[in-house]
C-alpha cells in the first residue's frame, strides 16, 4: 500500500496525543513540544542537542606527523576508510528527509532534522581531518575513490539501493525496509571503521582523528537508538507490517550487511594492521549484529557468537573517559550527554 506525504501544514489534522502515530495519522505538521506522545523521542532530542560538538576544536598537528610514519597498509586502510565515511554521512543527509516526508509524529521528525544538521558535520569533520592530515592532491584522490574502487563502488550501490526503491515507489512495505537499511547502516556499517581508527590510537598514532570518531559514533549511537524506537513503535502500531514474510526479509537484509561488512573490514586490512585480524572483524561484526537484531524483536543470526570479541573499543571510544594529555583533546568540554541513561532510551 503506498503511502501518503505529510502535508506541510494541515489545519484539519489532529492536535490529540492519543490520536498520533508514527505513521499513518492525520498530524497538523506543527512541534507542539508541550504535547506529545512519545516521550522516548523527547529524551533522545535533549540528548542529541547535548551532544553539540565543533570538529576544528580538535586538534590535529601531531595527526599530519602520524599520518607521514604510517605504513602503507595502514595509509590504505585510513584513505579508503574515511572515503568510505564521507559517503555514508553524505547519504544519510540526503535521505533523511525522505523518511520525515512519511512519519506523522512530529516530535520525532525533530530528532530527524537534528540528526541530518549532525551527519552535515560528521562530512564537515572528514573534510577538516583530510585538509589538515593530507596534501590537496591526496585529498581529492580519496574523495574519489568510489570512482576508482571497485569494492567502494559495490558498496555504495548496495546501500543505496534500498534508500532509493523507497524514495521512487514510497510504499509501506518499502519503508519498512528503508527503516531497516537505516538501522543497518547506523549500527553495522560505521563499526569497523570506527574500530580501525581506534586501533590505531591505541597504539599512539592519529590520536585527534579518533577523537573525532568518538564524538561522531557517540552521536550516531542516538541516531542508532532512534531507528530503534521508529521500528519498534511502528511495528507495535503496525503490526500487519511486520508479518513473517517480512521478517525474514528483514533478517536476509541483515545477513546480507553483515556479511558485506565483514568482506570490507577484511579488505581494508588485507596488507596488515596490527591488532585486526580477518577473524576478530568477522566475530565483532556478527556480535554486533545479534545484539541489533535482539534490540528491535528479532530474532539472532548467529548464536554461536556470544563473547564480545573487542571489548577494549567500548571503554576506548568513551568520549568522556579519556586522558586530556594523549589525545590532546579537552573530553569536559562535550560532557553533557554523559549522564544519559541509554537503556532508559531503549
Amino acid at each position: 500500500m503506498s503511502m501518503r506525504r505529510n502535508k506541510l501544514f494541515n489545519p484539519a489534522g489532529d492536535r490529540e496525543f492519543e490520536k498520533r502515530r508514527i505513521i499513518g495519522g492525520n498530524s497538523t505538521n506543527l512541534f507542539e513540544l508541550n504535547n506529545i506522545k512519545y516521550d522516548w523521542a523527547m529524551k533522545l532530542y535533549r540528548a542529541m542537542m547535548n551532544n553539540f560538538w565543533i570538529p576544528e576544536e580538535i586538534p590535529l598537528g601531531n595527526d599530519a606527523k602520524d599520518y607521514k610514519m604510517l605504513s602503507d597498509a595502514e595509509q590504505r586502510g585510513f584513505d579508503k576508510v574515511i572515503s568510505f565515511l564521507v559517503f555514508l554521512d553524505s547519504l544519510q543527509t540526503a535521505n533523511l528527509p525522505n523518511f520525515s516526508e512519511f512519519i506523522t509524529a512530529p516530535e520525532v521528525n525533530l530528532c530527524l532534522s537534528v540528526q541530518s544538521f549532525q551527519e552535515a558535520v560528521h562530512s564537515q569533520s572528514y573534510g577538516y581531518v583530510l585538509d589538515t592530515v593530507v596534501s590537496a592532491n591526496k585529498r581529492d584522490l580519496i574523495y574519489n575513490y568510489w570512482r576508482e574502487d571497485e569494492f567502494l563502488m559495490n558498496r555504495n550501490l548496495v546501500i543505496t539501493s534500498i534508500y532509493e526503491e523507497f524514495a521512487n515507489n514510497p510504499s509501506e512495505q518499502n519503508f519498512v525496509l528503508a527503516l531497516m537499511a537505516n538501522y543497518i547502516l547506523e549500527g553495522i556499517y560505521f563499526y569497523s571503521g570506527f574500530s580501525f581508527f581506534y586501533v590505531l590510537a591505541r597504539q599512539e598514532k592519529m590520536c585527534g582523528t579518533a577523537q573525532e570518531i568518538r564524538y561522531i559514533q557517540r552521536d550516531e549511537l542516538t541516531h542508532l537508538v532512534l531507528f530503534q524506537n521508529i521500528i519498534n513503535t511502528t511495528r507495535k502500531e503496525n503490526s500487519h507490517l511486520f508479518t513473517e514474510e517480512t521478517s525474514e526479509k528483514l533478517l536476509e537484509l541483515m545477513d546480507s550487511a553483515v556479511k558485506s561488512e565483514i568482506e570490507w573490514g577484511q579488505y581494508i586490512i588485507r596488507d596488515g594492521v596490527l591488532g585486526l585480524t580477518d577473524e576478530i572483524i568477522d566475530r565483532y561484526i556478527r556480535f554486533l549484529a545479534n545484539k541489533r537484531l535482539k534490540a528491535i524483536g528479532l530474532k539472532e543470526l548467529y548464536p554461536e557468537i556470544v563473547d564480545h570479541p573487542m571489548k577494549w573499543v567500548d571503554s576506548f571510544s568513551a568520549v568522556n573517559q579519556i586522558k586530556t594529555d594523549f589525545f590532546e583533546a579537552k573530553p569536559t568540554a562535550y560532557s553533557k550527554a554523559s549522564a544519559v541513561d541509554w537503556d532508559e532510551l531503549d
